[in-house]
C-alpha cells in the first residue's frame, strides 16, 4: 500500500511541467513566513524576561491559566 502510495506520487511530480514551479512558489512561500518572518515579528519573548527555566514556567502556567477562565 505504501509503496503504490509513494509511486503514484513520483510518477505525478515527474510528470508535472506547471505543478513543479507552484510547488516551488508554495516551498518559497513557507521558508518566507516561517524562517524570515518569524524572526522579526515573534521575538523570544520568555528569554529577554525571565532568566531561569522555572520563573518561565510559573508564567506560562499562570498565564495558561487566567487566560482559560
Amino acid at each position: 500500500m505504501f509503496r503504490n502510495f509513494y509511486l503514484f506520487f513520483r510518477d505525478g511530480f515527474r510528470s508535472m511541467t506547471i505543478g513543479r514551479t507552484l510547488w516551488m512558489i508554495v516551498l518559497i512561500k513557507l521558508f518566507i513566513l516561517f524562517a524570515i518572518l518569524r524572526v522579526f515579528f515573534f521575538p523570544h519573548f520568555l528569554n529577554s524576561n525571565f532568566d531561569t527555566e522555572s520563573q518561565k514556567a510559573d508564567y506560562v502556567r499562570s498565564e495558561l491559566i487566567e487566560r482559560g477562565q
